[in-house]
């Protein structure tokens, strides 16, 4: 052997070393990220039982819907008239209309979740949780307007002009008023940091990579070029994020109502088709929430899929939406929560439940022929059953979801970088995010997104922490607010203005 050939050769066993050792790494990466997820959806009573997580989150939507007298029911009609226009004073402080924070909130939670996250809830727990979906939901519309009359209480007006607010903000400002100035910057650090490497990872990356997916299906031509769906995604979101929350928000505006829109339509056009069955699917519906078989159909395994699913669709407790509706145009921050307080309805009450029904109606959760299915598929299946060209509709609704899911969740990280490093290099997170959705369109990887969801769904520690502490203020707050209505106080200044 010369000695050209001997380099060659030991060459080749360096590399297949240096190839051994990543191997070694990428299992352990792998392993560590498992136990991660393992521990913070760690469940009371085994693989069956109900993660603690869940339960947190649970127990905060009834502890506030009781603490503000049920605000979610007795301020619905005036959440829709602040949307519709009726109080909006232009010369408030702020960036963005009532209508526009609410549709870009909207659009970070209405996404793949209500498509296939909903059918895996009724696979593994049955039609009844469906009904348990609903009840998180509308305990969740309390918990959002908690979240977000603090970052409207406590958001800061920037020197430029700009507003920043969310749980960074009334953790470190709130808690100070409280005297734990200390305790209350370590949570806001832990939400920042953790909200960007999950921004990073489960918004950029696993939106870009499911959308990807469907849209595929129908497209052929990106299954083989997924580099150029790629390039595409990240030419769009570049456009819209680089004029921050005003144009995102505009854009969110357009979307979200078009997008909710086409996907309702879709559903109500399946539900009416088979009109007659409608009164048995509903029946179904509230025999399987307390139904009491000891199995995953049951009255438990209902009610944790219910619970759960609203839990990751509606975001109710993470304290994300609270970043959107800090920079809405108002003097008021009650007004502002009880505008947040329509997203869980929307998304959970109405979007996934038209889902819900459709899997029911149709038979699809139960039908042999779809047995090996699940997630988006199956609620594919169940739509392809009375609409045959509905792939394409769906996948111009996955499409706008996880643009607009994309668009907002980038301006939460961007919140969260600003407050630990300043807005100098924020050019540097854009960067980032960028990449992570060019990544997620030609991989999966499951690991990173995986873990970012972990991280995402850790961020309920510190936001209603944070809540809990400050509940009394908002229920003060809450009081003045509700009477000054009362007496039409509010209806004469504007109509003055």
């Amino acid at each position: 052997m010369n000695l050209f050939t001997e380099n060659i050769f030991m060459l080749l066993l360096e590399l297949d070393n240096i190839s051994s050792i990543f191997d070694q790494i990428s299992a352990f990466i792998s392993q560590l990220l498992e136990n991660a997820d393992a521990l913070v959806f760690y469940s009371i009573g085994g693989n069956k039982g109900i993660p603690l997580i869940v339960l947190w989150l649970m127990t905060a939507g009834l502890f506030f819907t009781i603490r503000m007298q049920f605000i979610n029911i007795r301020a619905f009609k005036h959440a829709i008239d602040v949307v519709l226009g009726k109080y909006d004073n232009p010369n408030d402080e702020g960036e963005v209309s009532h209508f526009q924070a609410l549709a870009t909130a909207l659009s970070g939670t209405v996404g793949l979740g209500n498509i296939a996250g909903v059918a895996v809830a009724i696979s593994l727990g049955g039609p009844g949780a469906a009904f348990w979906m609903t009840i998180a939901g509308l305990l969740g519309m309390t918990t959002k307007f908690v979240e977000c009359t603090l970052a409207q209480k406590y958001r800061v007006l920037r020197l430029d002009g700009t507003i920043a607010g969310g749980p960074m903000y009334y953790l470190s400002i709130g808690f100070a008023d409280l005297g734990l100035k200390k305790f209350g910057q370590i949570l806001a650090v832990i939400f920042a940091l953790f909200n960007i490497l999950g921004v990073l990872g489960t918004s950029s990356i696993f939106q870009s990579n499911q959308s990807q997916v469907v849209v595929a299906r129908v497209l052929p031509f990106f299954a083989e070029q997924s580099w150029i769906y790629g390039l595409i995604m990240v030419f769009i979101v570049g456009l819209v994020i680089i004029g921050g929350i005003q144009r995102i928000a505009g854009v969110a505006a357009t979307i979200v109502p078009a997008m909710c829109g086409i996907y309702v339509f879709a559903a109500l056009w399946v539900i009416l088709a088979n009109f007659t069955t409608i009164p048995g699917a509903f029946a179904t519906i509230i025999q399987g929430a307390f139904a009491p078989q000891a199995m995953a159909g049951g009255f438990v395994g209902a009610l944790i899929q219910g619970f759960r699913r609203a839990t990751f669709s509606n975001e109710a407790g993470l304290g994300l939406a609270a970043i959107a509706h800090a920079a809405a145009k108002t003097d008021e921050p009650i007004r502002e929560g009880i505008v947040a307080l329509l997203e869980p309805f929307i998304d959970t009450v109405i979007i996934s439940n038209m889902t819900a029904l459709v899997v029911v109606i149709t038979g699809a959760y139960n039908n042999p022929e779809f047995a090996n299915i699940g997630g988006s598929e199956l609620t594919l299946a169940a739509f392809s059953t009375v609409i045959p060209w509905f792939p394409s509709i769906l996948a111009i609704c996955v499409f706008l979801f996880a643009f607009s899911t994309i668009i907002s969740s980038s301006y939460y990280g961007q919140v969260c970088w600003e407050y630990l490093f300043g807005n100098q290099n924020v050019i540097v997170y854009k960067l980032l995010f960028l990449m992570g959705i060019f990544v997620g369109a030609i991989t999966n990887a499951e690991a990173v997104v995986k873990f970012s969801d972990s991280l995402k769904m850790t961020l309920a520690l510190p936001s209603l922490l944070g809540a809990y502490f400050l509940c009394g203020k908002v229920a003060t707050d809450l009081e003045k607010y509700m009477k000054r209505l009362q007496t039409g106080e509010m209806i004469s200044v504007i109509k003055s203005l």
